[in-house]
């Protein structure tokens, strides 16, 4: 395989309880040509304090420190405006990745020759307590993700030379991430996703997609912003293709983590 450098993109914001984790699941990959970039969004807590330990302790990982609280969309595209490498990764830090995630999906790629990545994961209480199961579709586009999106961002890895170079967020309070995914997906048309979990997804009353419901008006202010949709296209393609598809994911979902422990019990954490 190519040793190709990827970009591995992390905002952080009051980050303290997890973002250690997070940076170890990094450096843990099997894979090493990669760079860590982290903009931390004027943390309050002692986020910055265990940032610089970090990065005095790899020169791979980078940190910028924000001058003004932005949100995640300005400061990871902070991270994408610096990252050098062909390949762009995401990694929140509150998220953890297993130490084989980079190695499996380049090779993954190279296999299928495809621009985007994205791959299976375990999801996880505050403590860190493994909780279920959510499993990727081995291939989506943008009209299926456009409906419900089903591709972990956490997860999420993309080839600048097949999109024309770095790609830019949307700079909405929320909800960029999934524009971002729809942004690549009009550029090549079909990610391919790994069925094997290769991340763990953190859930926890401070993120901000917790409450689902106050992301409902996001969801459609990303449909405006990707495609031009109007108000009223936007609310019928909520009610119409958005809602059927989203309950069907929750139901498969239900379903798979009535079997999760053979999933979870194969997990080391």
């Amino acid at each position: 395989m190519e040793n190709t450098l990827v970009s591995v993109i992390m905002p952080t914001y009051n980050a303290a309880h997890w973002v250690a984790e997070s940076i170890d699941s990094i450096l843990s990959q099997t894979y090493s040509n990669w760079e860590l970039i982290i903009t931390d969004d004027c943390s309050t807590d002692n986020t910055r304090d265990i940032l610089k330990t970090y990065e005095q302790k790899d020169q791979r990982i980078k940190i910028i420190y924000a001058e003004t609280n932005l949100g995640a969309g300005h400061t990871r595209n902070k991270c994408i405006e610096h990252a050098q490498g062909r390949y762009i990764a995401f990694c929140d830090s509150d998220d953890r990745w297993m130490p084989q995630k980079l190695e499996k999906q380049l090779a993954f790629m190279q296999e299928k020759d495809c621009c985007m990545a994205y791959a299976s994961y375990i999801t996880c209480n505050e403590h860190g307590e493994n909780t279920g199961v959510i499993i990727a579709p081995k291939r989506q586009n943008l009209f299926q993700t456009k409906c419900d999106d089903k591709i972990g961002f956490l997860t999420c890895i993309y080839d600048t030379y097949k999109t024309g170079g770095k790609m830019y967020m949307p700079v909405q309070r929320k909800r960029q991430d999934y524009a971002y995914v729809l942004q690549i997906l009009k550029k090549c048309q079909y990610a391919y996703g790994i069925q094997e979990p290769l991340a763990y997804y953190r859930l926890h009353s401070e993120s901000i997609s917790a409450n689902k419901w106050s992301l409902i008006k996001y969801e459609m202010l990303t449909w405006r912003t990707v495609f031009g949709d109007s108000k009223m296209h936007a609310f019928l393609f909520f009610i119409f293709f958005f809602l059927p598809a989203y309950c069907w994911k929750k139901i498969c979902v239900w379903v798979t983590n009535q079997n999760k422990n053979k999933y979870l019990n194969t997990i080391t954490t």
